[in-house]
């Protein structure tokens, strides 16, 4: 195992003072998406590097105790020490996402059940913006559609701060709820769906849009029944003609703010949909995934009679609905994350 970590702590250092090589080229900053891919690469290896530091240090305190019989009675505490580094280490160098440092941009969608479905919808979307708030993340509002009967049939907003996606990524797919609805006389219970797109927000350096390939159209806004809420065309909607790729955006009263924030949407949307692709290329990674946080994926149920919230990726159940729907998903966030860990170090293993 010693000669193993060697080697790996050996060829980290190698990697680190490379990144920090590159990063000091000056050339490197004629080419924007060159430079983002240093500083990502640097910033990746950070972590790994400083936890490399430390298992030198552990290491060469093990020595010293096994050599020094007034330090041996330290030995098995630094063992355990050096032993806990070792596995922080081969963890921090499994493949991450490079997506998991960017901000994100969430969509949440009425799914199955009418005006319930809606109203679920909107429990869901103040669920995961108090999430944000918990975690010291900004969000902000980019779209809504409000539906006639309260909640949304769709609405749409950001979330920034560092790590934004690695935290997110797990609310993808379709949440259910079984509750008794305020308008069911018979006491009821009902199911519902909300689903979840979760779209690491896209850099300039990331999408590069074409104007020819847009197709931009403005109009009035209008409120959930219909009627005209603005008296100026300030809603926009952008057609991406190469794929279909549709925004529309009418929340803000300039039609210049609308655009802004269409344009981010899109932008997410296509690297969503390229990221897509080259997963489904790597058939590999697609089978050592928790889950795809397909919007048709059922990955998570909250039932009110039983104050239940079950996660169906990792079969994990909470007994504390109240709480997860006041945005305590710090529990279901790390377990995820574990497992996935977890599975990318079984895939390591075997490669």
């Amino acid at each position: 195992m010693t000669a193993q970590m060697d080697n790996l702590v050996d060829e980290l250092e190698r990697s680190y003072a490379e990144a920090q090589e590159r990063m000091n080229d000056p050339a490197l900053y004629a080419d924007r998406h060159a430079a983002a891919e240093a500083g990502r690469r640097l910033k990746e290896l950070e972590g790994p590097h400083k936890l490399a530091l430390e298992w030198q240090e552990a290491r060469e305190d093990a020595d010293a105790a096994r050599s020094d019989p007034d330090l041996r009675e330290l030995l098995p505490e630094i063992e355990a020490r050096l032993e806990r580094l070792e596995e922080d280490l081969k963890l921090a160098l499994v493949e991450r996402d490079p997506n998991d440092v960017k901000d994100v941009v969430v969509e949440i969608r009425q799914g199955a059940g009418g005006d319930e479905a809606a109203l679920w919808a909107g429990d869901v979307f103040r669920m995961l913006t108090r999430y944000a708030e918990r975690r010291g993340f900004k969000w902000e509002l980019l779209g809504s559609g409000p539906n006639d009967g309260g909640g949304y049939k769709d609405v749409t907003f950001g979330v920034k701060g560092d790590g934004a996606y690695s935290v997110f990524k797990w609310e993808g797919g379709t949440h259910r709820v079984q509750r008794v609805p305020e308008t069911e006389s018979q006491g009821r219970i009902h199911t519902s769906t909300s689903t979840i797109a979760v779209m690491p927000e896209a850099e300039e350096v990331d999408v590069e849009l074409d104007q020819a390939d847009l197709k931009i159209d403005v109009y009035r806004s209008t409120g959930p029944g219909g009627q005209s809420v603005n008296t100026t065309d300030s809603a926009v909607r952008i057609t991406h003609l190469p794929t279909g790729i549709v925004v529309a955006m009418q929340d803000e009263k300039s039609q210049l703010q609308n655009k802004q924030k269409a344009m981010r949407v899109l932008r997410a949307r296509l690297l969503e949909a390229e990221l897509r692709r080259q997963q489904e290329e790597l058939s590999a990674q697609r089978r050592s995934q928790i889950g795809s946080g397909d919007r048709a994926e059922k990955i998570r149920t909250y039932n009110f009679p039983e104050n239940r919230v079950t996660d169906h990726r990792i079969k994990l159940t909470l007994h504390r609905l109240d709480a997860v729907l006041d945005g305590e998903l710090g529990e279901l966030t790390e377990a995820l994350a574990a497992e996935e860990r977890r599975r990318a170090l079984e895939a390591a293993a075997t490669v």
